[in-house]
């Protein structure tokens, strides 16, 4: 019965196919009906009928748009239109996954209606309702093979559902296949749109999650109100939400459109916080992720974005190069090949290029850099038509299924095959023509005007599709031709070359008609005048019709490297089960003090002890330390490396976004931090709002991937900013700061006032159920000290009024930063229990940081403030010791000089009970120096991070040589490769088809 069904289907489909069937049609036919012939009969080719199975010889039935039976040496049937296809491939159509087919421009004033509050949030947009795609690109798609495509909307962050439709030139309610078939979301804003907010890479995913949540919520609500008896106000109306209902529960995928490495991972765990069911529309970046991909089973759609070859041409340029350049040049290609020798599951998509035109030859370049071609033909063809839900009518050739083809000149994905003709449900469309003639050989070319030779020699080889050759006068050298194009329709070769060789200035137009073994036409000189000449084809080309895809790219033994850039590692670095570090001199930082000729004793990753003579485990790695200084891994307690993004501005409140969802470990400066010492930093939101976003903590973990850097178990903190920064936005309130301080206090109020309606519908559960605010929540958790405020300011007045504020509502404020005028308020920061974080001696260098003094930390210190010193600033931060080495010259003592960047530090935010010093059971962070640390001609030897040697300048020099080696073995290869030629056929042409419209 089941069988039955789906062949009633089946007919049902192909019946829609037609215009001259009505039984599944509701518009009526204008005019006479059409007529053609819907049987046909395809012979002769060599077809692929699923990758790995090929039939020689074979013959295709197709009838009204299906396919009824294919076989090899089958006779065609009697009344079928019959295609010769003699020494033709045909391929099953593809099927592209992520296809951008446009039609979703937001209409002139916006869009209308109750959507949502945000524009970039446009998921109430269908694919289906709004079907009017760009009939140019649905063209360019179908000239590369493809005849189904999941149209994906572009659009803002929540784009709109996608749907799969056939490519084919029928209304548009006839190539509807699957309506509205998963939610479609994306990392990048569209400016179209319009909005302020999000305008950073961590509001996006803030945004993302509130979104989320609210739909959700948007669920209960309604739902309170119908079981209600609609007794109640409604909820608020949101297309937006109501549409992200099936997405929210699990039943509709969510395909996320990712452009890094980076993005898929924040997309994977966003799907698995809000327990979405993801699909992924690729980086190109993938092979940097193989380990992470390993078994992960989610649709992923795979770009051919390759790059461009870098500028190598002179020293200059390549010195400019970096080896991340470099080695993603070269990876990309095998990116494909990587994944499917890993056993992840991937789809090939026509999307993410710069020009559809890179397509094929950019799958060639897969296929031979390491792609198996039924590998290919799969990710084209049987994988996305399963993933899509339509692989029983699509994505082989078999009896019964929908009649989609390519047919190509030769092998699609080793040969530069042109695609000559796509079939699209049953109809033929023509892409392009075999060519008329075959100029290829050697001619003897004579012309008796004046102002040109007398007699030459053209020599044409090559592919067909890629015709090359040189011109010849009696005594010199040939000249190579610059280009070579053969019009297909009209049997016309044209040819171009420099004229300097042949003594004219400028280049040269031979233009003529190829008749069997004649040639004539006219030769264009630079002087404007024409020549006419006359040729004899002296000797046949005997090489193939179509070449083969060379890799002129050598083979290198790359290794994987992570960040892949340099500098990166194979793996994490060992940590050894005992670590004994002996006889230095030994900054504990803690209160044992300084001690001399002493040991450091780690187990696990963890301090053990510190003393002198520690006998030494069984089995201990040992590391003789004599005449070094060992010191608490350095601290900075206010960073903006290591993230993709810094301010959120587009509101001026904003905790809800966090720095923690935008760390990247693809930057260089975590290397560097290390070089220096540097073992712990915060990394903050920028200053551009009264309250911004929460700011993460991590360890400098080189090589790890963006949540390993992450410390775990540490507290809390958000940024608040005073002074200009926060109110310099001419389009944003506030614009004084008197203003700065009012509307913090106002979101104080509204959060309260936000926990009371909670408490009141968790006592009573009746009503409208509340919505969880991000925002709200986030400065709850300010308000009952859970979120830790750390403020930037300069001016004393600003600092205590926000002290005041604090005090007023509860709270105490953890941290002021930078505070050039925070020696002012010593005594007073001194009562509230407020650390200070400043620089050395940074001032002067803007009207709020005039008033500044090199005895600050000093002042502060000996007012009993805990105070530390730091960066916001990335040289800076790579050498905290020379900065705590300039507390000296104020009159600090040196144990007081470097707490400032390691105990000291981690008090004033919140760590210290496990870092900062060396004491038993705090974490292995501690650097092995040269000298005394605070010197500025001391060198860190070895950085060590959780009892793991992340640094040594003895494994810096193994990687600069190792750098130096991969970057001339890629140098040479770009060099190799040499420039891409262009192909000698120039852009396909169109031809008219049974399908064609015209």
């Amino acid at each position: 019965m089941r069988a039955f069904r789906f062949l009633l289907g089946l007919a049902a489909f192909a019946a829609g196919s037609l215009e001259a069937q009505q039984s599944s049609r509701t518009e009526p036919v204008t005019g006479l009906r059409d007529n053609s012939t819907g049987f046909h009969a395809l012979v002769g080719a060599r077809v692929v009928t699923a990758p790995g199975q090929v039939l020689n010889n074979a013959t295709i039935v197709v009838r009204n748009g299906l396919i009824t039976a294919v076989g090899a040496g089958m006779a065609a049937p009697a009344g079928a239109r019959v295609w010769d296809l003699k020494g033709l491939t045909v391929y099953p159509g593809f099927v592209d996954a992520s296809a951008d087919l446009g039609g979703d421009a937001p209409p002139q004033g916006g869009d209308v209606g109750p959507t949502h509050w945000n524009p970039q949030v446009r998921a109430w947009f269908s694919t289906t309702s709004n079907l009017k795609d760009d009939s140019t690109r649905r063209t360019a798609l179908r000239s590369l093979g493809f005849g189904t495509a999941l149209a994906v909307p572009r659009q803002g962050i929540f784009r709109g559902t996608a749907s799969v439709i056939s490519l084919g030139d029928a209304g548009v309610r006839e190539r509807v296949l699957r309506p509205d078939l998963a939610q479609s979301i994306g990392f990048q804003r569209s400016f179209a749109l319009g909005g302020m907010y999000p305008n950073s890479a961590m509001g996006t995913v803030a945004l993302m999650k509130q979104t989320l949540m609210d739909a959700e919520w948007y669920i209960r609500a309604w739902g309170a109100y119908e079981t209600s008896g609609r007794s109640l106000l409604p909820p608020e109306t949101s297309e937006a939400l109501s549409a992200l209902a099936k997405a929210v529960k699990g039943t509709q995928p969510v395909l996320f459109e990712t452009t890094s490495e980076e993005e898929y991972l924040r997309a994977y765990k966003l799907a698995q916080d809000y327990k979405l069911t993801p699909w992924f529309r690729g980086s190109g970046q993938e092979y940097r992720l193989i380990d992470v991909l390993k078994g992960r089973t989610q649709p992923l759609m795979l770009p051919l974005n390759f790059p461009d070859a870098p500028n190598v041409s002179s020293p200059e340029a390549a010195t400019n190069v970096s080896l991340a350049d470099l080695r993603h040049w070269y990876l990309a290609p095998t990116n494909p090949a990587q994944l499917a020798a890993a056993g992840v599951p991937f789809a090939i998509t026509a999307d993410g290029l710069s020009s559809l035109t890179q397509f094929l030859p950019n799958l060639r370049s897969a296929v031979a850099r390491g792609l198996a071609p039924d590998k290919a033909l799969a990710a084209l063809t049987t994988v996305p038509a399963t993933w899509l839900g339509i692989e029983k009518t699509h994505g082989t050739i078999a009896a019964g299924k929908v009649a989609n083809f390519v047919i190509s000149e030769g092998d699609l994905f080793t040969e530069e095959s042109s695609v000559r003709d796509v079939w699209v449900q049953g109809r033929q469309y023509g892409i392009t023509r075999p060519p008329q003639i075959d100029p290829r050989g050697t001619w003897t070319i004579t012309s008796d005007d004046a102002g040109t030779f007398k007699t030459a020699t053209l020599r044409l080889d090559g592919p067909l599709n890629r015709i090359r050759g040189t011109v010849e006068m009696a005594g010199r050298r040939p000249v190579p031709l610059t280009s070579v194009r053969v019009i297909a329709e009209t049997g016309r070769l044209e040819a171009t070359f420099a004229g300097e060789p042949l003594g004219q200035e400028g280049a040269l137009l031979l233009a003529g008609s190829v008749r069997d073994t004649t040639f004539f036409g006219w030769l264009s000189l630079p002087n404007g005048t024409d020549a006419q000449y006359r040729g004899t084809r002296t000797e046949a080309f005997a090489g193939p019709a179509r070449g083969t895809v060379a890799v002129k790219v050598p083979k290198i033994d790359l290794p994987f490297i992570r960040p892949s850039m340099e500098f990166g590692r194979t793996a994490a670095p060992a940590q050894p089960a005992v670590l004994l570090v002996r006889n230095a001199t030994v900054w504990t930082q803690g209160s044992q003090g300084r001690l001399e000729n002493a040991d450091l004793l780690v187990q696990a990753g963890k301090v053990v002890r510190v003393g002198q003579k520690l006998a030494a485990p069984a089995g201990a790695v040992i590391v003789d330390a004599t005449g070094k200084h060992v010191t608490p891994g350095l601290i900075d307690p206010h960073t903006h490396e290591g993230v993709s993004a810094l301010n959120e501005s587009g509101f001026a409140i904003v905790p809800e976004v966090q720095m923690g969802d935008v760390i990247t470990h693809n930057n260089i400066w975590f290397y560097r931090q290390l070089a220096g010492g540097l073992t712990t930093t915060m990394i903050k939101h920028g200053s551009a709002n009264p309250i911004g976003g929460e700011n993460v903590y991590v360890k400098t973990r080189w090589g790890s991937l963006p949540d390993e850097y992450k410390i775990v178990g540490a507290p809390r903190t958000v940024k608040f900013a005073l002074g200009e920064n926060p109110k310099r936005s001419p389009t944003r309130y506030p614009n004084t700061r008197m203003g700065v301080q009012e509307i913090i206090r106002d979101h104080f109020l509204a959060a309260r006032d936000y926990e009371k309606e909670w408490k009141n519908w968790e006592k009573t559960k009746t009503g409208i159920p509340p919505r969880k605010d991000l925002r709200m929540e986030a400065i709850l958790d300010i308000l009952n000290q859970k979120l830790l405020v750390s403020s930037h300011g300069y001016r004393a007045d600003e600092f205590l009024a926000l002290v005041r504020l604090a005090e007023e509502f509860g709270f105490r404020i953890q941290t002021l930063q930078h505070g050039v005028e925070a020696y002012k308020i010593a005594s007073e920061l001194k009562k509230s229990g407020v650390a200070a974080v400043v620089w050395s001696d940074w001032g002067a260098f803007k009207l709020e940081a005039y008033d500044a003094t090199s005895y600050n930390a000093r002042l502060l210190i000996e007012a009993g403030v805990v105070t530390s010193l730091h960066s916001d600033n990335s040289e800076i931060s790579t050498r905290m010791n020379w900065e705590a080495g300039k507390l000296l010259r104020s009159g600090v003592d040196e144990i007081m000089a470097l707490s400032t960047v390691t105990n000291q530090s981690a008090k004033a935010i919140a760590i210290d009970s496990k870092v900062g010093s060396l004491e038993a059971g705090k974490d292995a962070d501690f650097v092995i120096w040269s000298g005394n640390p605070l010197s500025q001609f001391t060198k860190a030897e070895q950085t060590w991070v959780d009892g793991r040697k992340y640094f040594s300048l003895d494994e810096d020099k193994v990687l600069r040589e190792d750098i130096a080696k991969q970057r001339a073995q890629l140098l040479q290869a770009v060099l190799a490769a040499g420039v891409t030629e262009t192909p000698a056929a120039g852009p396909a042409r169109g031809r008219g088809g049974e399908g064609a419209r015209k």
